[in-house]
This record gives structure tokens, C-alpha cells and sequence, in this order.
């Protein structure tokens, strides 16, 4: 992509000296020292470098500044005793209140949504994500133009955040925006259109939709991989995978399924980036069963959980939609935490215990995800003519073979399927259902 706000990045924001705030308003299903580490996580994840971190108890939010003066002046003697050029705080921050801190703390000021935002921008890798990201960005972007960077005395380049417009440039810039948003949504609409239609083909096949959802470096894109075989970016990183991939995979009993990998889930998820990426989004709303990957080794994990949870409800997942939980990570278990969760999943039918890593498990989570997908499937005597092979790899492949002999001319089989490929065997070999 080539348009006004996508100029080189600043050589200073990839190994910037930054402080970490987390304004704590109370309400958070995290603890202090768990959202400065998620925070600090997501600015290395764009290789910032965090020098410090602070906790700010915040009992009544202000208007100009979020936090209060005092606080505001301690900040400022932390980041020059830091040498730091950023701050990141791990909040929504108004366009006031940026340009307010970045005065007072004589440095660059970025909020919860512009980093992931920024995070998303360098992450991208197919045409689509890239599109998706420029128009949350652009979304962002455009209340705060005016207000935000006006005080600036100076030019600054950059995707958007931790660089920006200077002043010369904002109603130039302001028109483009306008354009530029206009194209991508229409660009995006097409994209959604096209999907449309691939799923429609699919679900005529049909082959069933599974879809990893879950919390940003649970460690989906490393179970896609141990699942199908593939070479997915997995990394011990958060979003290390922005764009949806699809493979296909084998089940016993089933021909053929679609596994699709989507982008982590984070708190707070910024609204910007929901609606952006409706389109990749869509695949889980219509997956035949969801497989929400948890890492069960996180301190945060049930915090996690709720997250990925209720992103789920906001993009329409319907309730009613099947799903399995996978407890992932068991690798990185204590053996009395490993042996009290491996207790707890077993009792448990919609729970499979695993290290994607190691592999531990996996077997068993094919098992059960075959079982899921096979539910309603019932058992049938068929019949085929004993040299007929490609009616027998047929059954094969749509059914699970569960006993067969000779007799006679005939080969009699036993096979558990759905009514649905039961019909089209009928319609194949007629009476010989």
C-alpha cells in the first residue's frame, strides 16, 4: 500500500526507551502487576525497549490529563531519569489527554489502542490484513489529528502512533483520510463478498469449519501446525498471527475438515480492529465447532478466558455453537498442577488437556474433536459388489468402516455416517443402501 500515512517509521521508535503506566480505575479482572506485564509484553512484541513500569491508583479520572498533576509530575522525573522517549499506558487515552501528557512528559505518548493498532500495522502479511489494519488505523487516526498534534513543532513521519502528522500537513491529511477510508471499505466489502462465496461452496460440500479462537500467544498457531502439518508463524510472541490461514485435515470418520487459524484475542480489544476485521472474523462465526485454545500455565488464564469470551459474543458467535477447550501448555506445569488439571479435564466433556508443543495429547483431542463433529451420525448396512474399490474407498471417506465381510458376490459393510452422506451413497448406488 502507498498513501499519505504510511511514510517510513522513525528510526527511534524500534528500540525506544519507554515507561509503562497502567492507570489503575479499579474494575480490572487483572491485577496491577499482570497488566504491566501484558502491556510491556505488546511493546516489545514492536521492539520497543521497557525501561520501567508504574501502577497509578486513579480515584477520579481527569479530563485533561487522566491521571492526576502530581502523578503527571512524577512520570516526568521517571522518564528523565530513564532517558525515556515514550510512554505507553495502558489505557484509552482522548486525544486531549494525549497531547496534554506529551507536553507535560516532554515525550511521545501512545495508549493501549494505538499500540496494538501499531502492533497489528507491522504484523500484517497478506493484502487483506493490511487492509483490514490501515482502516482501524485510519479510524483511530482521524479524531485526533487536529487536537492531537498541533502542539508539535515539527514534522513527524511514521504509521501513525508512534509517528504522526505535523501540523503543515493535517488538512491535507484530513481529505485523505475521508478518500482513503472510503476506498478501503469498499475494497473490504469485496473481500466480505468473497468470502461469502467460498464459504457458501464449502458448506455445500460440505466439509465442517473448525476455528482456534482464543487469548494472543495461547499457542494456536503451534496446535494448526501440529494438526495439519503446516509451518504457520509460531512464536513465543503476542500476535505473532494477524492473518487467518485454512488447511484441511483428516478425521476418523470424516473426509475432509477445514481448520482455520485466526488472530489472538486481547482485553480490550480495540473497537477500531473488531470492525475492521469482520470479514476474517466472519470464518468463526460460522465454524461448526469452535476450539478455544487457553494457556493454562498463565497466572491470568480464566481472566484470559473471559476475554476471548465475551470478543466472541460482541462479533455475534452464536451460543449454540459447539465448542471444546483446550488446556494447552501442560509442558510448562509443575507436576502437582499437572496432575490436578489432568484430573480436572478428564472429568470434563468438553475439555482436552495438551501441550501443542510436545505433542502430548494431540491424539486425543483428534479423537474427541471427530466425535463432536460426528455426533448424530448413525449406522448403516450397505452393500456393494465385492470388486467395486471405489465404492468401498468411498465409504471409507465419508464414513468410519466399522465391520465388513464377503458374501457372496457382495461386500456387506457396517458404517457409522451422517444421514446426509447416507442419502448421497443411496443416490449413487441406489439399492444397494
Amino acid at each position: 500500500m502507498t498513501n499519505g500515512f504510511e511514510r517510513d517509521r522513525d528510526e527511534f521508535a524500534r528500540g525506544a526507551r519507554a515507561v509503562v503506566v497502567f492507570p489503575d480505575m479499579g474494575g480490572s479482572s487483572r491485577d496491577a502487576e499482570a497488566r504491566l506485564e501484558e502491556t510491556a509484553g505488546l511493546a516489545a512484541a514492536i521492539g520497543v525497549d521497557v525501561v520501567d513500569r508504574h501502577a497509578i491508583r486513579v480515584r477520579a479520572p481527569r479530563a485533561a490529563t487522566l491521571i492526576g498533576s502530581g502523578q503527571v509530575e512524577q512520570l516526568a522525573t521517571v522518564g528523565r531519569q530513564a532517558e525515556a522517549s515514550l510512554f505507553v499506558f495502558d489505557a484509552a487515552l482522548s486525544p486531549i489527554q494525549q497531547r496534554n501528557l506529551e507536553t507535560a512528559l516532554e515525550a511521545k505518548v501512545i495508549d493501549r489502542t494505538g499500540l496494538i493498532l501499531e502492533i497489528f500495522g507491522e504484523r500484517a502479511a497478506t493484502a487483506e490484513g493490511r487492509l483490514q489494519v490501515e482502516l482501524a488505523h485510519l479510524d483511530y487516526q482521524a479524531g485526533r489529528l487536529v487536537r492531537s498534534w498541533t502542539h508539535l513543532e515539527r514534522q513527524r513521519g511514521g504509521f501513525g502512533f508512534l509517528g504522526g502528522p505535523g501540523e503543515t500537513q493535517i488538512e491535507a491529511d484530513r481529505r485523505l483520510i475521508r478518500d482513503r477510508m472510503a476506498r478501503l471499505r469498499r475494497e473490504l466489502d469485496q473481500v466480505t463478498r468473497t468470502r461469502g462465496l467460498h464459504r457458501e461452496r464449502r458448506q455445500r460440500a460440505p466439509w465442517p469449519i473448525i476455528a482456534l479462537v482464543g487469548y494472543t500467544n495461547a499457542g494456536k498457531s503451534t496446535l494448526f501446525n501440529r494438526l495439519t502439518g503446516a509451518d504457520v508463524t509460531a512464536e513465543n510472541m503476542l500476535f505473532a498471527t494477524l492473518d487467518p490461514t485454512l488447511r484441511q485435515i483428516s478425521l476418523p470418520g470424516i473426509d475432509k475438515a477445514i481448520l482455520s487459524d485466526t488472530v489472538g484475542f486481547v482485553s480490550e480489544l480495540p473497537t477500531q480492529l473488531v470492525a475492521a476485521f469482520k470479514a476474517t472474523l466472519e470464518e468463526v462465526i460460522s465454524a461448526d465447532v469452535l476450539i478455544h485454545v487457553r494457556d493454562v500455565a498463565h497466572p491470568d488464564t480464566k481472566a484470559q478466558r473471559a476475554d476471548v469470551e465475551g470478543v466472541l459474543a460482541d462479533i455475534g458467535v452464536p451460543e449454540s455453537t459447539p465448542r471444546l477447550e483446550i488446556w494447552n501448555k501442560l509442558d510448562l506445569l509443575d507436576d502437582d498442577a499437572r496432575v490436578e488439571l489432568l484430573g480436572e479435564a478428564e472429568r470434563r466433556e468438553d475439555v482436552v488437556a495438551l501441550s501443542a508443543l510436545t505433542g502430548e495429547g494431540a491424539d486425543e483431542l483428534v479423537k474427541t474433536l471427530a466425535e463432536r463433529l460426528t455426533q448424530g451420525h448413525q449406522r448403516y448396512t450397505l452393500s456393494l459388489a465385492a470388486g467395486d474399490g471405489a465404492g468401498a474407498a468411498w465409504l471409507h471417506q465419508h464414513g468410519e468402516v466399522l465391520h465388513q465381510e464377503i458374501e457372496g458376490d457382495a461386500a456387506v459393510y457396517e458404517v457409522r455416517m451422517s444421514p446426509q452422506d447416507y442419502d448421497r451413497f443411496s443416490e449413487r448406488h441406489g439399492d444397494a443402501a
